[in-house]
C-alpha cells in the first residue's frame, strides 16, 4: 500500500519454491530483501503428509521475537501453513544464513494490535488484506526453542 493508502502490487518475479530454493542456496543474499521487506523461510510439518513444507514469509521482529501473519492476500480462508502450525506448533526457521528451531503462537487482543502496527510498518498491504476477508487475520509469534 502506497502512502495515499492505496495497495501497491508487489514484483511477484520471486516466488514460492523458487524463492525458498534461492533463499536457501545463497544465505538469503537472494530472496532476504524482497520488495522492500524482509523475509524468512519457515518450515513447517504438514499436518495430512508428515512432510516438510518450506515458504517464505515476510517477516518482522518484536525484540528477539520473529512476526509473521497468515493473511493469504486476504483469502477466505488461512493459508495452509497457518493449518500446519495449529496442529505442530514446533517449526524451523531460516533468516540469513541463520537456521533455528522456534515454537508458535498467535497473538491476540492488545498483544495483537501492538504486533499489527509493526507488520503494518513492515508491509502496508496487510491493512488491505484485512478488508479483503470476514476472517480474523492470524498473528503468528515465532520464539526460539
Amino acid at each position: 500500500m502506497s502512502e495515499d493508502g492505496v495497495y501497491k502490487s508487489p514484483d511477484l518475479g520471486l516466488l514460492g519454491d523458487e524463492h525458498v530454493r534461492r533463499y536457501e542456496e545463497t544465505d538469503g543474499r537472494e530472496g532476504h530483501d524482497w520488495n522492500g521487506a524482509s523475509c524468512l523461510v519457515l518450515t513447517t510439518t504438514g499436518r495430512r503428509t508428515g512432510e516438510p513444507r518450506k515458504l517464505p514469509l515476510i517477516y518482522g521482529r518484536d525484540d528477539e521475537r520473529y512476526l509473521v501473519v497468515a493473511s493469504k492476500g486476504g483469502a477466505p480462508n488461512h493459508p495452509f501453513w497457518y493449518l500446519n502450525i495449529v496442529d505442530d506448533p514446533e517449526v524451523e526457521v531460516q533468516v540469513l544464513a541463520e537456521r533455528f528451531r522456534a515454537v508458535t503462537s498467535s497473538a491476540s487482543g492488545k498483544e495483537k494490535r501492538r504486533l499489527w502496527k509493526i507488520m503494518t510498518e513492515t508491509w502496508p498491504n496487510y491493512d488491505v488484506y484485512a478488508t479483503r476477508t470476514e476472517r480474523a487475520i492470524p498473528l503468528v509469534v515465532l520464539e526460539r526453542k
